[in-house]
């Protein structure tokens, strides 16, 4: 397991720094951290029931709070504050972070969605996520 030597919370631009020992060190948008939370309410309970989201460019991270010794828990400025972010995970998202805009990007345009665009709730017709 990676852990972070240093983070660092910048709210104007809207990056979470994180530097990890060599001198590796990773500046993740709120943007790409709010798209792929590793919550439920975004990753589904499983493979293909992830949920594309969407008008968070301008997300910000209001409290970020420590998980024992291996992860963080940010609250969002949309009110998002379920997602446990693990140090393997957040080294994850910074060493591939352009291979994870692009899957973005990508689900966006199958998807006919624009990035700017608030979400709309779709209704699959009834029924519970429960069994």
């Amino acid at each position: 397991m990676k852990t972070p030597t240093a983070i660092t919370l910048h709210a104007k631009s809207r990056v979470l720094e994180l530097a990890f020992g060599e001198g590796e060190v990773f500046r993740l948008p709120f943007e790409l951290l709010r798209v792929y939370s590793p919550s439920a309410e975004v990753q589904g309970h499983g493979p293909g029931q992830e949920v594309l989201q969407t008008g968070k460019r301008e997300v910000t991270i209001v409290d970020l709070e420590p998980v024992g010794h291996y992860a963080i828990k940010p609250s969002f400025s949309d009110g998002h504050a379920s997602g446990l972010y693990t140090w393997d995970y957040l080294y994850e998202l910074g060493s591939q972070q352009d291979a994870y805009w692009k899957r973005y990007e990508q689900r966006l345009a199958e998807a006919g969605a624009d990035r700017d665009a608030l979400m709309v709730a779709r209704s699959s017709g009834g029924g519970s996520c429960g069994v």
